[in-house]
């Protein structure tokens, strides 16, 4: 394999970096935020957020927008 498609410090094959969704749902219950679920569909990504049974999740837009919480 050439090493054109070799990342020098891993030595893993590269791969395209993922594809930017729409929405994404966070959980902020921790120290620091992880996204749970990226999408585009809005409907999809509030009936997952209105599923969660413990508050602390939030829907944000791409660019960071706050657009939604599940918040008790």
């Amino acid at each position: 394999m050439s090493r054109a498609f070799v990342k020098e410090e891993a030595g893993a094959p590269w791969t395209p970096p993922a594809v930017p969704h729409a929405y994404r749902v966070v959980w902020t219950g921790d120290a620091r935020p992880e996204v749970m679920r990226e999408t585009d569909d809005l409907l999809d990504a509030l009936r997952w957020l209105a599923g969660r049974s413990r508050p602390g999740f939030e829907l944000r837009s791409a660019d960071g927008e706050l657009l939604a919480t599940n918040a008790a």
